[in-house]
């Protein structure tokens, strides 16, 4: 049985887990989390120097409570992980100095593990798990993108945001909205009180230069601004401004660009699995929408659990136990951390002279 210590600061969540994976069953014997959601809320989103300087405080307590409730010692450990890459450069370093330091100590191999595969893996920690291929959407507050899984690992990107993800356009209509941070919980909150017709807002295409659109990209900037400008149309003309309609409009159309293009992906491509994942992908009426939408069309469809969208080490263990499985794999100890790395690029994580 091959167990993982793995943790996750890409951005305000520090996480710890405990991941297993015995006779192709994963297990989860810890899954620590300290959120700073409250703290960054008053800022309305998330300030860097502030969060890196969390996780330092908070990694320590995490990994001896996650230790403590496992019941397993730190020798009974075959790998540690820690993401790199992408993320807030600060956070990343706390982590992953973290890791390859616990790695180091006690001469276990590192893994150093892209946060997008970590999402990928996610849905691994599910009851039914998808047998590659399979399409998967994963949209978080920084990434909407359309991803192929083919066996070991092999990913392939067809679709993609140009501008704001999904998740960055809840948090900013919300701000719009006079609505807290993070905005995806808001506006689910009050949407669900409102008229997801009251209002029809644009699905934005992205252009390719050559004419015509890209069918699986995604664009939320132009739905953002249609947001504002229909606010400030209400209130010149000093009415009450309907939040829970508008609210539930935005939510409703970004539900509909997201189950559209998937499903279109899905079928173009020849296959019959969609997974989704992602923060964004614990939303309400996107789960029910997608379930609707993949019934009528016969296309399997896999959620990921919802402890499991939003940033969390249990999936940064899933991805490096996955790795395991498939060879002796580590990552250099010299390996650093990135804001940015293409997932087509992944696998230079592992290699003995690291990408960056």
């Amino acid at each position: 049985m091959a167990i993982v210590l793995s943790v996750e600061t890409s951005c305000d969540e520090s996480a710890v887990a405990l991941v297993s994976l015995e006779h192709g069953e994963f297990h989860l014997h810890a899954n620590e989390i300290s959120s700073q959601v409250e703290e960054h809320s008053k800022w309305g989103g998330v300030v860097p120097e502030i969060a890196s300087r969390r996780h330092l405080e908070a990694l320590p307590f995490l990994i001896d409570r996650a230790l403590s409730n496992s019941g397993l010692e730190i020798d009974q450990i075959t790998a540690v992980a820690s993401t790199v890459t992408p993320g807030l450069t600060g956070s990343l370093l706390i982590g992953s100095i973290t890791g390859r330091t616990l790695a180091s100590l006690h001469q276990k191999p590192f893994l150093g593990i892209h946060h997008l595969e970590g999402h990928l893996a996610s849905i691994y920690l599910s009851e039914e798990v998808p047998k590659p291929p399979y399409m998967v959407l994963l949209v978080s507050g920084g990434h909407s993108e359309l991803i192929k899984v083919e066996e070991n690992q092999k990913f392939t990107r067809l679709g993609r945001s140009h501008d704001d993800a999904a998740g960055e356009a809840f948090d900013k209509v919300a701000r719009l909205l006079g609505l807290s941070y993070p905005g995806g919980p808001e506006i689910q909150k009050v949407a669900e009180f409102g008229d997801a017709r009251k209002f029809s807002f644009p699905k934005g295409r992205v252009s390719k230069p050559g004419g015509g659109f890209y069918p699986y990209d995604f664009s939320f900037s132009g739905l953002k601004t249609a947001v504002l400008r229909k606010i400030q149309s209400i209130e010149s003309q000093n009415q009450a401004l309907p939040i829970k309609d508008i609210a539930a409009s935005f939510e409703n159309v970004v539900a509909e660009v997201l189950v559209e293009r998937s499903l279109n992906c899905v079928l173009d491509h020849g296959l019959n699995s969609l997974v989704m994942v992602g923060g964004v992908a614990a939303n309400r009426r996107l789960r029910a929408m997608m379930k609707k939408a993949c019934a009528a069309k016969s296309i399997n469809i896999s959620l990921a659990p919802m402890e499991f969208c939003t940033d969390n080490a249990a999936m940064i263990g899933a991805a490096a136990l996955l790795r395991l499985s498939s060879g002796n794999v580590k990552s250099s100890l010299e390996l650093g951390v990135s804001a940015r790395w293409p997932m087509a690029e992944i696998n230079s994580l592992y290699k003995s002279n690291p990408p960056f």
